[in-house]
């Protein structure tokens, strides 16, 4: 018994035990708890220091990421900077070329400006050269002007006296207006040239267009003026130089045409020239057309060929004076002289000569003769006045039977002279026509002769005109004898009122 254990001790034993194991599992859980604590603690401290060293590696991360951004903004600065330098750089290297290339065309540029403004010179020295060249040669041409006569001309004359054979006074002007055409002048210094030819006087007319002013060059030389811009500068001549030169054109001109016109025309078929020189110019007061006769001669061959047309001495001026021309005084500006032959002989067609007193009788009736025959007795009668005269032929004659030419300077002019041969009385409107006739072709005086009379009318309006005169049968009839030496008679059927029967026989 005494190795059983009661049940009391077996469950006091159990207590014990339970209360062991239970203290043993409480100092077991204590120290577990304690151990769990601790592990806590240590995973505590473990969980800060990781903490502690999470946020110390934040923190050095973001020291290092701060460190990073400052070294990646500095970077990017540097960068940036680099970029920018090297931008300034290309923008610096390329302005420098620029500058370089703008410089080179600076360069180049005035290279090309020098060379230019150098050829510009040169070629404004030449063109100054050649102007003054071109107007020295125009005044050698214009100073040669009579010395460089054609030649040869002598071989003309006889075609010239053929065509007055075979044709009569017209074929002959145009046979010598054309040899005359055909002579070559300066550039500029040729114009018309008309012709007429009255056989009677073995006098040819010659009508002659002469230059402008403008053909006289108005400078002396042209010079190169380094200005800015450099130019041509022309150097005028005096204006008293000017007028002395186409004074002197004018001159030579006229005593060449002259010469030329003696040398193709035979002395036997003409012995008298008469020159007229004309410009073509407009009348600065009105803007009109105007032909002012600058030179104005008649001369024999004989006193003409006196001259010494070659000899360098020679003033052509002198010479026209010697010949008693009549000159502008101021011919530059085209200030005019009345010329020696108021007419172009070329507008009128003349008939040949008829010695008609020769064939009449003693005592003619002027009522009988023919009307030619009349026309040529009436031209007769007005040279023995002292008038230079020429018969009209019979068709296309403008109303004119014949004219008449008064040389004296001052009361002098053309004379258009109608004859009437008839035995009523002449009609007024006659008379009229008569006056448009003289307008037309700017006549000075108009004179209607007639075998019969004049009515009122007629002597009114001859009256009124200033111009005109009439001349009836019993005035020519006196003028005949006075004149000619002729008793003519007038075959009239009845006598005028106011005659007396001697004024008919």
């Amino acid at each position: 018994m005494a190795r059983r254990k009661s049940l009391a001790s077996q469950l006091l034993q159990a207590y014990r035990d339970a209360q062991k194991a239970k203290a043993a599992a409480a100092k077991q859980a204590e120290a577990e708890r304690l151990r769990q604590a601790r592990a806590e603690e240590r995973e505590a401290a473990r969980q800060g220091r990781e903490d502690a060293r999470r946020e110390r590696e934040q923190a050095q991360a973001w020291v290092r990421a701060k460190k990073q951004n400052e070294r990646a903004r500095t970077e990017e600065a540097r960068k940036a900077d680099q970029i920018v330098r090297d931008l300034e750089k290309r923008e610096a290297a390329r302005t420098k070329a620029a500058e370089q290339k703008k410089k080179a065309a600076a360069r180049e540029k005035a290279e090309a400006d020098r060379r230019a403004s150098q050829q510009l010179s040169e070629d404004l020295r030449r063109e100054a050269a050649a102007k003054t060249t071109e107007v020295e040669e125009q005044v050698k041409r214009l100073n040669a002007v009579l010395t460089g006569r054609a030649t040869g001309l002598h071989a003309h004359r006889l075609p010239v006296e053929e065509a007055l054979v075979n044709g009569g006074p017209d074929t002959m002007t145009d046979r010598v207006e054309s040899t005359l055409g055909k002579i070559i002048y300066p550039q500029g210094l040729r114009g018309l040239w008309r012709a007429a030819y009255a056989p009677e006087s073995r006098e040819l007319v010659l009508e002659v267009e002469l230059p402008g002013q403008a053909v006289v060059p108005a400078v002396t030389q042209y010079r190169y003026k380094a200005s800015t811009p450099p130019t041509v500068v022309p150097q005028q001549r005096k204006v008293a130089d000017t007028k002395a030169m186409y004074r002197n054109l004018v001159a030579r001109l006229a005593l060449r045409a002259i010469d030329e016109t003696l040398a193709v025309t035979p002395p036997a078929l003409v012995d008298v020239v008469a020159f007229n020189g004309h410009v073509n110019t407009k009348d600065r007061a009105t803007g009109r057309a105007d032909r002012p006769c600058l030179i104005s001669l008649r001369v024999r061959r004989e006193t003409f060929e006196e001259l010494i047309l070659d000899e360098p001495e020679l003033d052509p001026v002198q010479s026209l004076r010697y010949l008693n021309a009549i000159v502008s005084q101021h011919p530059y500006d085209l200030e005019p002289v009345r010329p020696v032959v108021t007419f172009d002989l070329a507008r009128y067609k003349l008939a040949p000569e008829r010695d008609v007193i020769a064939g009449l009788d003693s005592r003619p009736d002027l009522v009988a003769l023919d009307p030619i025959e009349f026309e040529h007795l009436i031209r007769r009668l007005f040279e023995a006045i002292g008038l230079k005269s020429w018969v009209t032929q019979a068709s296309r004659d403008d109303g004119i039977d014949a004219v008449a030419l008064n040389e004296e300077p001052l009361i002098g002019g053309l004379c258009i002279i109608q004859a009437k041969r008839t035995k009523n009385a002449v009609p007024a409107e006659a008379v009229r026509a008569l006056a448009g006739v003289m307008h037309d072709k700017a006549a000075a005086k108009g004179i209607v002769v007639t075998t019969a009379w004049f009515g009122k009318a007629s002597h009114d309006f001859a009256y009124r005109t200033g111009r005109m005169e009439l001349i009836d049968g019993r005035h020519l009839k006196a003028l005949l004898l006075e004149h000619l030496g002729i008793d003519a008679l007038i075959g009239l059927p009845k006598l005028p009122t106011g005659w007396e029967p001697r004024d008919l026989t």
